[in-house]
């Protein structure tokens, strides 16, 4: 028998479910539990995965890992006492082999495929970890599937009832949120969203933070280094824990108790006290801390709805999915705020899981692409015969039609008949003829047998070469998914253009998606040489600057991989691109000139160009947080605008959370805040281009009058100046071309600095002085130590490549000073 598995990877706790095409069967623990905590404890007797593991944390936390699916797509090393550090690759491939154990032999030798789950909001990054994740894992055949898309599927198998629904859910580190229209077990995803870092995490954090550690300030005489102490990490190590616990009891009871004894923790104060704790936490408590977080998640649900042009009068109910949904605050305010019905169709905890096993049984896991199989079947009578029998292959309907397509003349008086293999019904004979029909019913789920006849006009049989039909009666099927992001390819408008933005998918299209872009070469690339075309790949709805999307990674063509002729300045460059359900980007591009092709694997992406180490980028992101503030600050000066006060918001939140080096957890949300804010201040450029043009222009001007003039050539000064009074006319006549003038405005600033000395100087002083800027410290060290040397001998030839290089190699989180690269591909 096949089976079909589906796995919740969450962040706090994962599942398990197979589905054989009828039946689902979610498999529990050692402890016959329905779910796993995601966490892994090492002890000098091995390594603990799961239940045992979660007991253990508050022992000793430095041995433990927990929480790292907010890390996943990223650099940031796990650092665990005693061992070498792992990734969060790691981490999660061993919460798979753990979950892939539960099955028994004879189930997990006959496994189809794997479908493993992913929060909506997950990046290009996020998900290719996750399928390093599942390779490391070594479970065999694997794709990827929203979380939102799969609790939809388990929603349906449950509650076939027509109508639309929202799936609200809200896991231990992220909100997932999706909206879908339900028709007779067939269901349209109407659109879907949620926010990255949002779930009971946050909640647990929020407790520590204001209620625990203020109640022990209080009543134990703790030092002021009390949480980075060593002497009293292993309390630290046990709030968490304890808050968690409390909270998951109050989501039953009204009010619950933090408590750990002395025995517990085994700590005195600085008096000798012995510490302990038992702090009452009362539903109020609880409601006020979670507060904002739960208008976030508000907000999600109704920015989600306005993409899918829905009201609350068009949606029937609210469904909750996830953990913290058993705390019924969570379903009160939520449903209340929408003015919607809530409903618990689904077990909240494994709904996920569930739904990711029925949807693994519509994957065609012998395609290289693991797309969907199809949902139309056909079988020809053979040769003997110019007939072929169509009908629908696969469907949640009780009924599938069968329809005859003859080729050519039948004869008067043939007939057909279909027959179940199954429960013995009979269609009985029909007539045989072009459009005949037939609906044939389907009496279970899974596969349904039907044997096809045909008769010849004095009714005696034709043998048939193929006269077997298989119809697979489905718990329930999707249409296409929305995209949960835009992903674009950074080409130039024209030669020597701006960089914008060629849409491969935009946020809300249908996937699976195909098709073809055409470009041109922005430069001549040699056989041989170093030089490369660049397909860079972004993520987001920035159209300009392209920059402050999110990097995802670049399809490479070096001239190192020709092995002869030239790439002409140019010369067509064909792009074939595909999208799959999961959102994971494939590109191919065809080179005609030289009849070569360059392909990525089986995802776009670039771990080396676009991974963060996240313990070491605070102060990083707290400096991009500042720059996007200032740049707000000018913009309000001018504009009176709503959605300045929303984007100041998240700035304010990302240098709150960006002050500690030592939580990743907290600078990968600042980082998230960072381009919340960003997508707004899109909005508010586009909703007020004109007024924000001149501005941009006149810090152009500014700057070069400032800085630049002085050491500019009269001829580069008739030309800035020529540029300037250009680009102003573009603002005048809202001209697309203004964008252009003001890049070629900021390259000449550029080209002028960089001739001095003095500024090559002083540009290399400050990325000596910003380690926290590139990922590899030991190259970082030996190109400080080459420009050092070369500042001492006055070769500013090579300090110059030093600097360059330097900058080539750093992280770049947002912005554009002049030094990143450009697009060097023409949209055709």
């Amino acid at each position: 028998m096949a089976y079909y598995a589906g796995i919740d990877l969450g962040t706090t706790n994962s599942a398990i479910a197979t589905w054989d095409g009828s039946a689902l069967k979610l498999w529990k623990s050692p402890e016959q539990n329905d779910v796993t905590p995601s966490a892994i404890y090492f002890d000098r007797r091995g390594r603990y995965v799961g239940k045992r593991a979660y007991d253990l944390v508050p022992q000793d936390r430095s041995k433990s890992a927990t929480l790292f699916k907010r890390l996943m797509g990223t650099t940031t090393p796990i650092n665990i006492s005693g061992q070498d550090s792992v990734t969060p690759e790691w981490c999660s491939a061993e919460i798979l082999k753990t979950l892939f154990a539960y099955l028994p032999e004879e189930v997990r030798s006959q496994v189809q495929g794997t479908v493993i789950t992913v929060p909506a909001a997950f990046n290009q990054m996020q998900k290719d970890a996750t399928l390093q994740a599942a390779e490391m894992a070594g479970i065999g055949a694997v794709t990827l599937m929203q979380e939102p898309v799969a609790a939809v599927m388990s929603v349906m198998r449950a509650r076939s009832s027509n109508g639309t629904f929202i799936i609200y859910d809200l896991g231990g580190g992220t909100l997932d949120v999706a909206i879908a229209e339900g028709l007779n077990g067939r269901v349209s995803l109407q659109a879907h969203g949620g926010i990255e870092m949002c779930g009971g995490r946050d909640w647990d954090r929020a407790i520590v933070a204001n209620i625990v550690r203020p109640w022990l300030e209080r009543t134990f005489d703790l030092p002021e280094d009390a949480p980075t102490n060593p002497a009293y990490r292993k309390l630290f190590a046990k709030l968490d824990m304890a808050s968690e616990k409390a909270k998951i009891e109050l989501s039953s009871r009204g009010e619950a108790v933090i408590l750990l004894s002395e025995v517990e923790i085994g700590l005195q104060d600085q008096n000798g006290a012995e510490i302990y704790l038992d702090i009452p936490l009362g539903k109020e408590q609880l409601d006020q801390l979670i507060e904002d977080k739960l208008k976030d998640s508000i907000e999600s649900v109704r920015e989600t709805m306005s993409k899918a042009h829905l009201s609350s009068q068009d949606v029937d109910r609210v469904v909750f999915v996830g953990g913290p949904t058993q705390y019924k605050t969570v379903r009160d305010k939520v449903a209340f705020e929408l003015g919607l019905p809530g409903a618990l169709d689904v077990n909240p905890m494994t709904a996920v899981a569930e739904g990711a096993a029925i949807f693994a049984e519509s994957v065609d896991w012998g395609s290289q692409r693991k797309g969907r199989k199809a949902t139309r079947g056909s079988v020809s009578a053979g040769s003997a015969l110019a007939i072929s029998f169509n009908y629908i292959a696969r469907t949640p309907d009780i009924k599938s039609k069968l329809v005859v397509k003859a080729q050519g003349t039948v004869a008067a008086g043939s007939e057909f008949q279909v027959d179940s293999l199954e429960t013995g019904w009979s269609s009985g004979r029909q007539t045989l003829k072009d459009g005949a029909s037939v609906e044939l019913t389907l009496s279970r789920l899974g596969e349904n047998e039907f044997k096809v006849f045909v008769f010849d006009p004095s009714g005696s049989p034709i043998a048939l070469e193929n006269d077997r039909i298989t119809i697979a009666r489905t718990a329930a099927a999707i249409d296409s998914i929305p995209a949960s992001h835009s992903i674009g390819i950074a080409s130039l408008e024209k030669a020597g253009g701006q960089p914008v933005m060629s849409w491969l998918v935009r946020a809300g299209d249908p996937l699976p998606k195909k098709g073809t872009m055409n470009f041109l070469a922005g430069e001549a690339i040699k056989a041989g040489s170093q030089n490369s075309l660049d397909f860079k790949i972004w993520e987001g709805e920035i159209a300009s600057p392209v920059m402050d999307n999110r990097w995802v990674g670049s399809l490479r063509i070096p001239g190192s991989e020709l092995e002869q002729g030239v790439i002409a300045k140019g010369a067509e460059l064909i792009c074939e691109y595909e999208v799959s359900d999961s959102g994971n980007v494939m590109l191919e591009v065809t080179v005609p000139s030289v009849g070569g092709s360059f392909k990525t694997g089986h995802n776009l992406y670039s771990r080396q160009e676009s991974g963060i180490d996240y313990s070491a980028v605070g102060q990083q992101v707290h400096e991009e947080a500042e720059r996007q503030l200032s740049r707000l600050d000018e913009i309000a000066e001018k504009i009176d605008d709503p959605q300045i006060d929303r984007a100041r918001e998240k700035l304010d939140q990302a240098l709150a959370a960006s002050t500690d080096d030592g939580n990743p957890e907290q600078s990968k949300e600042a980082m998230d805040r960072v381009q919340d804010a960003k997508k707004l201040i899109a909005k508010i450029r586009d909703a007020n281009l004109k007024t924000i043009r001149q501005m941009e222009l006149d810090s152009v001007v500014e700057f070069f009058d400032n800085y630049v003039r002085e050491h500019a050539k009269p001829s580069e000064e008739t030309q800035f100046d020529n540029a300037v009074r250009s680009a102003k006319r573009a603002i005048d006549n809202n001209d697309s071309s203004f964008e252009n003038y003001l890049s070629d405005l900021c390259g000449k600033n550029w080209d002028i600095l960089w001739r001095q000395d003095s500024f090559v100087i002083q540009r290399f002083q400050w990325l000596s002085k910003s380690p926290h800027l590139f990922t590899d410290k030991a190259q970082f060290r030996q190109l400080v130590g080459i420009g050092q040397k070369a500042a001492e001998d006055d070769d500013m030839h090579k300090l110059r490549e030093a600097v360059l290089l330097m900058d080539s190699i750093r992280i770049h989180i947002g912005g554009d000073d002049g030094m990143s690269e450009g697009a060097n591909i023409i949209v055709a």
